[in-house]
C-alpha cells in the first residue's frame, strides 16, 4: 500500500462529505501502531457514518480494505484501521471529550499539501 496516496485519498473522501477540522498526525516517530492518524468530526450520526462510508469506498477502489472498523453502530467515534493509517471520525462532542490531538501531541501535525 502506498501510504501517502492512501492518506491523501482518505483525506479527500472526508472533505467530500464535509468532515470538520480534519487533522493529519504523523505518528510514525512515536508509535508502532500506525504511521498516520486522520482525525475529523461530523455534526450528526448520519454525517459521521457518511464520512466513514466514503473513506471505506474510496480506499476500496484502491484495493485497500480495513483491518477493522469499530463504533459504526453508535457513530459517536468510528475507528477505521487500515494498517499504516488509522482514521478517527468523531461526533463533535466526543472529539472534544477524547481530544486525541492533545494525547498524540508528540506526533507531527501535517497538512495535505505535505503528503
Amino acid at each position: 500500500m502506498d501510504s501517502k496516496k492512501a492518506l491523501k485519498t482518505a483525506y479527500e473522501a472526508i472533505a467530500d462529505k464535509k468532515g470538520e477540522n480534519t487533522r493529519i498526525i504523523d505518528i510514525s516517530g512515536v508509535s508502532v501502531i500506525a504511521d498516520y492518524f486522520i482525525v475529523t468530526n461530523g455534526n450528526n450520526v448520519n454525517q459521521v457514518k457518511a464520512i466513514a462510508d466514503s473513506v471505506e469506498e474510496q480506499l476500496f477502489k484502491m484495493g485497500i480494505t480495513p483491518r477493522q472498523i469499530e463504533g459504526y453502530g453508535t457513530a459517536s467515534w468510528i475507528l477505521m484501521d487500515f494498517g499504516s493509517i488509522i482514521v478517527h471520525i468523531f461526533s463533535k462532542e466526543d472529539r472534544l471529550f477524547y481530544d486525541l490531538e492533545r494525547i498524540w501531541s508528540d506526533g507531527k501535525l501535517i497538512t495535505v499539501e505535505e503528503i
